[in-house]
């Protein structure tokens, strides 16, 4: 199974393909998408384009997003709230499953802690994905959601050969 993070922004949109076989988990790919300028349709559409171009490359079989949180700048959030909407649209066109997570959620799933740092989701990740090449802190967290998704597909699949 390969499995796409993505993890939502609209001027960097971080995302990241695993393999899990089983316990094991390969890197494929990670990268950030940029979209620069004031224009938010045209940026819109780089991100949907960017992400459409690296799901027919890497030929994910499931994807996942983080959920993003409200702060307190509405318009900020507003526009955040459009690239999570790109990032959902993508792989759902793509006839991909789509886990979302918060970010609590990812981070204890990779690191063990709901309140970890970002050096420390990158160290784990790092652990995770011997000699991965990280692409930036997006890419990082991209890649966390990716293996937040794969052991929670694991989970379920353990549970439906028990049940």
């Amino acid at each position: 199974m390969r499995v796409l993070g993505i993890d939502p922004g609209l001027r960097n949109m971080g995302w990241g393909v695993i393999e899990v076989d089983g316990p094991r988990l390969r890197h494929i790919a990670n990268g950030i998408i940029h979209s620069e300028g004031s224009d938010l349709p045209a940026r819109l559409s780089i991100l949907f384009r960017g992400l459409a171009a690296i799901i027919a490359s890497h030929a994910p079989t499931a994807a996942a997003v983080e959920q993003t949180f409200v702060n307190k700048d509405a318009v900020a959030t507003l526009k955040l709230g459009q690239a999570r909407g790109i990032a959902l649209l993508a792989p759902a066109e793509a006839g991909l499953t789509v886990g979302e997570y918060a970010p609590n959620a990812v981070k204890k799933a990779v690191v063990g802690v709901g309140h970890a740092a970002k050096q420390q989701v990158e160290h784990m990740v790092r652990m995770q994905l011997p000699g991965v090449a990280i692409a930036g802190s997006d890419a990082a967290d991209a890649l966390a959601i990716a293996i937040c998704h794969a052991h929670h597909l694991q989970g379920r699949r353990a549970i439906r050969v028990v049940a």
